[in-house]
């Protein structure tokens, strides 16, 4: 039987403990989301920022000198000021520019970085695909090696052979597939720069789930998605204006100039704008603001509880039949290689009972398909809505189909 958490002393600003937060009222109590690691549930401040914007100052912004486009313009800024104190940046140095998604955001930034500059691109064996692919174009595009390093067993990124001079370093702050959080990663920025390097963070699942382990380090930029973090669908990026200022710009459009000649043009000195083409997604931007003013009063929170049910459900599915799972420290983010079934049926057969999990190679397909030969797996990633009762009764379905098998 699975386990029940111990009630936690109710706080402030917090659902009682053990209970669903109130602004997620509107889940279906019969259905377990857990694929937070795709995409968290919204909470109702974020909903309703997103109508507020469709109903009452639909405009656009940054260009528009009426009162709704002033108040998009006002509402904006605010969430980039939000995005730079929630990591705590000094607005002095870094900007914040948004994009469709984690993946296109580490696009934009390698498929701009002038030649010449870095004379290898260092990445690891376990990324996502959105940094595995990309750093493959970027090294190609600049004629230069690309570098796939083994993580250490504890996920620290050893410097290759030959050092780390004068690279460009683009690694996970926490992997997707078993949520191990790369240790050490200040050191990392700090020994990459001294040698002339800059490093850019994918931290799409380590905003959400370790926003205390990413505040205040100096990498040259890091990407994650709003949408992991409870807000609309969205990408973020976070960057020096060193770096800014340094990119070879030929994704360029309205929003990014200021003088357009029938031979060239002028870019704005506003360096956020570098990432910006075209009209931006205002209503997003701005209920994303709406979204960190609600994780960020309760992050810390909300990363216990997510640590306390990953413990229950690691353990409890640990203790099942035919199931190997893969890490041995429980995370909020937790796969797990089904022995007599495959994963895809197995997921379809937890939805059919309400229960909803994410199954494949997670975008990890080298990592776990190439290199560790492994079939497709499934995943379990956990939110802030969720409750002691969700993993209960996920342990208790999954549990069900197993010993059936």
């Amino acid at each position: 039987m699975a386990q029940r958490l111990r009630p936690r002393p109710a706080q402030s600003s917090a659902a009682p403990a053990g209970t669903r937060d109130a602004d997620f009222a509107y889940l279906n109590s019969g259905e377990v989301y857990l694929d937070s690691a795709c995409q968290t549930v919204r909470p109702q401040p974020v909903i309703d920022a997103m109508t507020q914007y469709f109903t009452q100052y639909n405009a656009c912004g940054d260009r528009a000198r009426y009162a709704w486009g002033r108040r998009v313009d006002a509402e904006v800024e605010r969430t980039r000021v939000a995005v730079l104190r929630a990591l705590d940046l000094p607005r002095r140095s870094y900007r914040c520019s948004f994009t469709l998604n984690t993946t296109y955001a580490l696009n934009l930034l390698l498929q701009q970085i002038p030649r010449g500059r870095f004379d290898r691109i260092v990445t690891t064996q376990t990324e996502h695909n959105a940094v595995f692919l990309s750093t493959m174009t970027a090294a190609a595009r600049l004629g230069v090696p690309r570098v796939v390093v083994d993580r250490t067993p504890e996920g620290r990124v050893p410097a290759p052979g030959d050092g780390l001079d004068s690279c460009l370093v683009v690694v996970s702050a926490m992997d997707n597939v078993t949520g191990t959080l790369t240790s050490g990663l200040d050191e990392l920025i700090e020994r990459t720069h001294r040698r002339g390097g800059m490093v850019i963070l994918d931290a799409a699942q380590a905003a959400p789930h370790a926003l205390s382990q990413l505040r205040g380090l100096r990498a040259d930029a890091i990407c994650f998605s709003a949408h992991k973090m409870y807000g609309p669908a969205l990408g973020v990026v976070v960057a020096t204006e060193e770096l800014l200022a340094s990119l070879d710009i030929s994704f360029v459009g309205g929003g990014q100039v200021s003088e357009v000649t029938a031979d060239g043009f002028t870019l704005r000195g506003e360096l956020h704008t570098r990432l910006e083409p075209g009209l931006q997604p205002w209503g997003e931007i701005i209920a994303f603001g709406a979204a960190l003013e609600w994780f960020t009063a309760r992050h810390a929170r909300i990363e216990a509880a997510e640590h306390e049910l990953a413990g229950i459900l690691h353990d409890g599915l640990a203790a099942l039949p035919h199931v190997r799972i893969l890490g041995t420290t429980p995370t909020p983010v937790l796969s797990l290689e089904p022995t007599r079934v495959d994963a895809h049926r197995l997921a379809v057969f937890l939805s059919q009972a309400g229960v909803m999990v994410r199954s494949g190679h997670f975008c990890a397909h080298h990592w776990l398909a190439e290199r560790r030969s492994l079939p497709p797996l499934v995943r379990f990633s956990l939110g802030a809505h969720n409750t002691p009762a969700d993993i209960e009764m996920a342990l208790s379905v999954t549990g069900r189909l197993l010993r059936g098998l």
